[in-house]
Parts: structure tokens; C-alpha cells; sequence
């Protein structure tokens, strides 16, 4: 897999792949960039979101939990970005790095509009692999705060 030209800055370090993440998905209403998205996301990743309390349960295995490729994330949040302002912000970041890989949980606050109060925080848990001179993300799963669960003051400055 080579790297696009247009993207090559988005995957050379673990700092550019996760800013770009949030850069591609926060913006007015409109249409995304998902040609550059499919490039920070390696082919086979899955992006994962837990479902909020008392929804119906996801498709087997896993209850609570919906699995998506990056084709169908974008299906499923390309409506709804198109007709509605949506940024999320990283507010917090702790990494681990091992060999070619590194995980990073990255805290993050979503916004209708920026400055206003975010309607959510939770937090990203953001899995990469070094290969071919760029990083991929090979699996996102992410939760939001809620139900008594808290971004922890260590890892999230005030927002």
C-alpha cells in the first residue's frame, strides 16, 4: 500500500495520523474528506462505538457494541454530518509505543459550535501499526462519559 501524496503528512508521525483523525470528521455542515480518512485508516480497521444505555442491542457478538468498517462509519455518520455542525476536539492524550506499534487513548469533547459547552466528552481508544514509512490506525473503539463514568483529571485539561 504506498502513501498518497495529498495525505503524506497526515501518517508520518503518531501526533499528525491522530490530528488528522479529529481534523477529518469536525466541520460545518457539509460533506467530509473520507478519501483522506480511508488513508489514515489501514484497509482491515475497525471502528468501534459503544451504544448508549438502553438502546437495542447491536448485531451479535458483541451487545452494546457496533463494529464498523471505516466504509460503513462513514455510512452511518455521513447523513448526519452533512446537515448538522459537528467538532470534536482532542482534549488529552497518553501513548504507548512498543516495536511498530502504539496505542494511544486520546480524550476528546464534541461541539455543535466551537466555544460553545461540549454536548459530550469520552474517550478514544486508538490502536496503530508502523508500516511502509507511515502509521495506520488499525482499530478505534470509543466510549463517552455518562452513567458515573469520568474522563479522568489526568488525562483530560478542562472543557
Amino acid at each position: 500500500m504506498t502513501i498518497d501524496p495529498r495525505y503524506a503528512d497526515d501518517v508520518a508521525s503518531i501526533d499528525a495520523i491522530i490530528t488528522a483523525m479529529y481534523d477529518v470528521i469536525s466541520g460545518p455542515a457539509g460533506p467530509r474528506d473520507w478519501a483522506r480518512d480511508r488513508h489514515l485508516f489501514h484497509p482491515e480497521a475497525r471502528l468501534m462505538r459503544g451504544l448508549p444505555a438502553g438502546s437495542p442491542p447491536a448485531d451479535p457478538p458483541t451487545p452494546g457494541l457496533r463494529v464498523m468498517s471505516m466504509a460503513a462509519f462513514a455510512e452511518h455518520v455521513g447523513g448526519r454530518l452533512a446537515t448538522e455542525d459537528f467538532y470534536e476536539v482532542e482534549i488529552g492524550r497518553e501513548e504507548f509505543r512498543f516495536g511498530r506499534f502504539a496505542h494511544a487513548t486520546s480524550a476528546y469533547a464534541s461541539f455543535r459550535r466551537l466555544g460553545d459547552p461540549p454536548f459530550a466528552r469520552g474517550i478514544n481508544s486508538i490502536q496503530l501499526w508502523w508500516e511502509g514509512g507511515r502509521w495506520w490506525i488499525m482499530g478505534l473503539i470509543w466510549d463517552w462519559e455518562g452513567d458515573g463514568v469520568r474522563i479522568p483529571d489526568s488525562l483530560a485539561r478542562k472543557v
